[in-house]
C-alpha cells in the first residue's frame, strides 16, 4: 500500500509540476521567477494521492484538481475566483450586459416573482407582459417556493426555446398564460427622465460594455428634450460595479481633459497605472468615442451624484473622481468600499482565475478598499430615516477582506448592537403589508433622495441625516 501511495505521489508530483512550470512560463515576464515550494508541493501531491487511493469510494480526478485549484483562490480575498466552464459563461454574460432568456427585470413580491418592468423590444414585451404582472408557473413549476435565482435559471435558457410563463395581472383580476421564445437579451443599465423643467435623474445600474454608448445617447436625448439644462442627478445607488474603462468615461464625461480619474498600484508592472479622462484610456481598442460627441454644456452643468451602501467598484471610482475634483456634490450614505482591482487570468480555452491584483485610488490618492466613499452630505433613504442601512453588507463586513493600505483599521463596537436594533426593527416592519414595507422606486416622485438632490442643485436647504455617520474601516477578529 505504501509503495503505491508513493507511486501514486510522484506520479501527480510530476503532474503538478509540468502544470506549475507551464504557469510559471506564462508569468515569467511579468515577474522574476521565485522558486517553488518544493515540500508543499510534494504535500499537496501525497495528499491527492491518499484521496485518490485510500477515499471510501472513486474520486472524479479533475474534480479534485479543479475543487484544489478554486479552495487556493477562495482562500485569497472574497473577490477572487476560479471559474470552471459554466462560471466563466455568467462572468461573460454579467459584462457583456447579454443573455438569452424572455427580457423582464423582475423583483420577488410574496413568495412570487414580480415584473419590474419588461425590457423594451424583448420578447416578453412584444408578449404583453405590463409592469406588476406576477408569475405564478415557469412551464410545470410553481414559483412558489423559488428563490429569485431559481426562477431565473428556469426563464433563461438556449435561444429559440420556449418557456411558458403563467402571468396573474392584479388590476384585471385574471390569470392567464403566454408563451415565449428565448432570444437574445441586451440588458439596459441606463435609464434617464426630466424629473422637471430644467432637471435631470440619469441612473445607471451597473458598468457594461454597453454602459458608455447608452450613457452618450440618454445624454443626447435630455439635451434634446431641454437645451438649457440647469442641473443633473446621477444615480449610482445600488450599482455594484462593473468595467473600468465604463467608469473612466463616465468620469471623462463630466471632467476636464486628461485630469487623472483612478489609480491602481500593486505587485506587477502592469497593475500600476494611471488613467486619465481621454479616449486613450477608457475607449481602448473599440477606437469609437462616443463621450467625444456630447453636448459641451454636461461640463459645466451643476452636477449631484446619488450614492448608498450598494455602490461598488466602478461606482465608487466615478463617485471619488468627481468629488475629489469638486465637480459634483456627492449624496447618500458611505459606499460599499470595494477597491480592488480584479484580473481575469485564463487557465485554458474556458477556464480561468479572475484574481485581485491591484487597489484602487481616488485623484487624490485615498484608498476606496473596505472604507468607500464617504458623501459631502449625508441623507437617508426615507423621510423617517434609513433604519435598515446598518444591515447592508459592506466590504469590511465581509471575510478575508484586503485592508485599505492606509492607516491603522478600527473596530466600531457600537455596530453591532444597531443591527441587533435594526434585525428587530427590520421584523417587526415585516408583518405588515408588502406594499407599506417597501422602500419607494428610485427615481419616483417619492424618491426622499433623489428630493434632497433636486434642493441641492436649486439652491434649496437639504435634509441631512441626523443619524448617518461616517463608518471607519473594520478589522475582522479571528
Amino acid at each position: 500500500m505504501g509503495h503505491k501511495l508513493k507511486i501514486t505521489g510522484w506520479i501527480a508530483i510530476g503532474a503538478l509540476a509540468g502544470a506549475l512550470t507551464t504557469v510559471s512560463l506564462q508569468t515569467v515576464a511579468r515577474n522574476a521567477l521565485e522558486p517553488l515550494p518544493l515540500e508543499e508541493l510534494q504535500q499537496l501531491a501525497a495528499a491527492f494521492g491518499m484521496i485518490k487511493s485510500d477515499y471510501v469510494e472513486p474520486v472524479d480526478e479533475k474534480k479534485l484538481i479543479t475543487d484544489a485549484i478554486a479552495g487556493m483562490v477562495s482562500s485569497l480575498d472574497p473577490h477572487s475566483q476560479y471559474f470552471d466552464k459554466k462560471a466563466f459563461k455568467e462572468f461573460r454574460e454579467g459584462t457583456s450586459g447579454k443573455f438569452v432568456g424572455v427580457g423582464i427585470e423582475i423583483t420577488q413580491e410574496e413568495g412570487l416573482v414580480k415584473v419590474v418592468s419588461p425590457i423594451e423590444g424583448s420578447p416578453a414585451f412584444r408578449a404583453g407582459l405590463k409592469p406588476n404582472d406576477l408569475i405564478t408557473r415557469i412551464d410545470d413549476t410553481p414559483v412558489k417556493g423559488l428563490s429569485l435565482n431559481e426562477a431565473v435559471k428556469r426563464m433563461r435558457g438556449e435561444p429559440a426555446t420556449k418557456v411558458m410563463l403563467t402571468i396573474f395581472r392584479k388590476d384585471e383580476n385574471r390569470t392567464f398564460t403566454a408563451t415565449i421564445v428565448r432570444e437574445e437579451i441586451k440588458q439596459q443599465s441606463i435609464r434617464a427622465k426630466m424629473v422637471e423643467p430644467g432637471y435631470a435623474w440619469l441612473r445607471i445600474s451597473q458598468f457594461q460594455e454597453r454602459t458608455v454608448e447608452d450613457f452618450a445617447r440618454k445624454i443626447d436625448e435630455l439635451y434634446k428634450q431641454d437645451p438649457k439644462l440647469k442641473g443633473l442627478v446621477l444615480d449610482l445607488r445600488n450599482d455594484p460595479g462593473g468595467l473600468l474603462t465604463a467608469a473612466v468615461a463616465v468620469s471623462a464625461a463630466f471632467l476636464p481633459e486628461n485630469v487623472t480619474v483612478v489609480s491602481t498600484n500593486g505587485q506587477t508592472a502592469e497593475s500600476k497605472q494611471v488613467l486619465k479622462a481621454n479616449a486613450k484610456d477608457y475607449a481602448g481598442r473599440i477606437g469609437n468615442d462616443p463621450i467625444k460627441t456630447l453636448p459641451a454644456a454636461l461640463k459645466k452643468v451643476p452636477l449631484v451624484v446619488l450614492v448608498n451602501e450598494g455602490s461598488a467598484s466602478a461606482s465608487e471610482i466615478v463617485a471619488g473622481a468627481l468629488q475629489d475634483h469638486q465637480r459634483a456634490t456627492i449624496m447618500g450614505s458611505q459606499t460599499f468600499g470595494k477597491g480592488s482591482v480584479q484580473t481575469f487570468r485564463p487557465l485554458g480555452p474556458d477556464t480561468g482565475l479572475k484574481i485581485t491584483t491591484s487597489r484602487y485610488y481616488t485623484p487624490s490618492g485615498r484608498s476606496i478598499q473596505a472604507k468607500g466613499i464617504v458623501p459631502d452630505l449625508m441623507v437617508d433613504d426615507t423621510e423617517e430615516g434609513s433604519p435598515y442601512a446598518v444591515l447592508r453588507m459592506r466590504e469590511a463586513d465581509l471575510d478575508k477582506h484586503i485592508s485599505s493600505g492606509q492607516g491603522e483599521e478600527k473596530k466600531d463596537p457600537e455596530r453591532e448592537r444597531a443591527r441587533e436594533e435594526a434585525m428587530k426593527r427590520l421584523e417587526e416592519e415585516s408583518r405588515k403589508p408588502a406594499s407599506e414595507r417597501r422602500l419607494p422606486e428610485f427615481g419616483s416622485e417619492k424618491d426622499f433622495p433623489l428630493a434632497q438632490a433636486l434642493n441641492k442643485l436649486k439652491g434649496r436647504d437639504v435634509v441631512v441625516s441626523k443619524t448617518l455617520t461616517e463608518r471607519k474601516e473594520e478589522v475582522k477578529e479571528n
